[in-house]
């Protein structure tokens, strides 16, 4: 598909067992460890009840903005 990224493989669709170690794979990749780093972050969902939830997803929004905010001042030290 035109503009698609041929480095971000695509979240296999399939749900966590809870306690799966591996949760953090059913992502998508994109490449940049801070960034996979952070959205693997949601795997904790499985383990924390629904109402702590929205902790959890705020952790990784933060941590997601940060990352950007990184890359857009030009401080970003990631490899290129």
């Amino acid at each position: 598909m035109e503009g698609e990224n041929p480095t971000v493989t695509p979240w296999s669709g399939e749900e966590p067992e809870p306690g799966d170690e591996s949760a953090g794979d059913n992502y998508m990749v994109t490449g940049d460890e801070r960034v996979d780093e952070a959205v693997a972050g949601l795997a904790r969902l499985t383990d924390v009840p629904v109402e702590d939830h929205p902790a959890v997803l705020e952790q990784v929004h933060l941590r997601l903005g940060e990352i950007l905010g990184e890359v857009e001042s030009g401080d970003d030290q990631s490899p290129a």
